[in-house]
């Protein structure tokens, strides 16, 4: 199996990684030493993306291959049948509180047909002989090897200060708030609740549900509470109590604190930056090979 991997053909390599202009292929001299770190890392992180969640997918996902697809007389057609589609929307949410939006249920088939086609190419190489793991293995083993092939362009300063402007989101310190928040109810008992806690009448118990949320993320408050939630606390007066309504129904709240965001200095970040910006790249990269691949199937999704 070693010696197969180590002669894999040149022609496969070159369709993976054509196009890398002469940029790309000078390796950044700070990088050297942890270039195969950085390989790993990203190839884990790659991994994890939601777009390529093979691991996670995992055993559910061949059963309903097996299932669902029969084996196409055109090696080039990959279909996605009506149960594997199904099986993605089924399991996406373990408590089933939501289905996937489309922008979703798209990430995932794409997730799904990439394995398929890193595993096809892998079984092309014969790296699948002696081997009885299932599909994810195979189409993991033909990753490591399109890793293994990525050069990295020069991490200059320019370069790292521009993906750090462009991701800042992911560095600046964002505006938080604090609250307190019952639980939620009809608007009618939130009411009961609002003149209980204004006269001092609050029982113990609704005491013990209150929560108390600190330093969260503005951005945040619209995702999990819905953005009339939002622009409401915001406009509340600090200390005082009032009636609001979330997704989920009524509450009484009160916002405690406000502190504002503070935006990162790039300085302080640089290493950071560097290993991120590496990470990045490295995905980047070897989502440009797979698509290349992917370019030569035809994929089919039934309706």
């Amino acid at each position: 199996m070693a010696s197969k991997v180590k002669t894999l053909s040149f022609s496969l390599l070159q369709r993976l990684m054509a196009g890398d202009d002469d940029g790309s292929k000078v390796a950044a001299s700070d990088a050297a030493g942890g270039a195969s770190r950085s390989r790993d890392s990203a190839a884990t992180g790659f991994l994890r993306e939601p777009l390529v969640q093979f691991a996670a997918i995992g055993a559910l996902v061949f059963a309903a291959d097996a299932m669902s697809r029969p084996a196409a007389k055109d090696e080039r057609v990959i279909t996605v049948g009506k149960a594997l589609r199904q099986s993605f929307i089924d399991n996406f949410d373990e408590d089933k509180a939501r289905t996937p939006s489309d922008a979703e249920l798209r990430k995932m088939i794409d997730s799904w047909v990439a394995s398929e086609i890193l595993y096809r190419e892998g079984k092309a190489l014969g790296v699948d002989r002696g081997d009885d793991m299932i599909r994810d293995r195979i189409a993991y083993k033909l990753q490591l090897l399109i890793f293994d092939q990525i050069r990295l362009p020069q991490a200059t300063d320019e370069r790292l200060r521009a993906w750090f402007e462009e991701n800042r989101a992911r560095f600046d310190e964002p505006e938080r708030v604090g609250f307190y928040l019952t639980p939620p109810t009809t608007e009618a008992e939130a009411g009961r609740w609002l003149d209980d806690i204004g006269s001092g009448r609050d029982s113990d118990e609704l005491r013990d549900k209150t929560r108390a949320i600190l330093a969260r993320p503005i951005d945040s408050l619209a995702p999990a509470f819905g953005e009339k939630f939002r622009d409401a606390l915001l406009d509340l007066p600090q200390g005082t109590w009032a009636k609001l309504e979330s997704k989920e129904g009524w509450h009484v709240v009160r916002l405690d604190s406000r502190r504002p965001g503070e935006p990162a200095v790039f300085e302080n970040f640089r290493d950071e930056v560097l290993r991120l910006w590496r990470a990045d790249e490295t995905r980047a990269r070897a989502w440009e090979a797979v698509n290349r691949l992917k370019a030569s199937y035809t994929v089919r999704i039934e309706p």
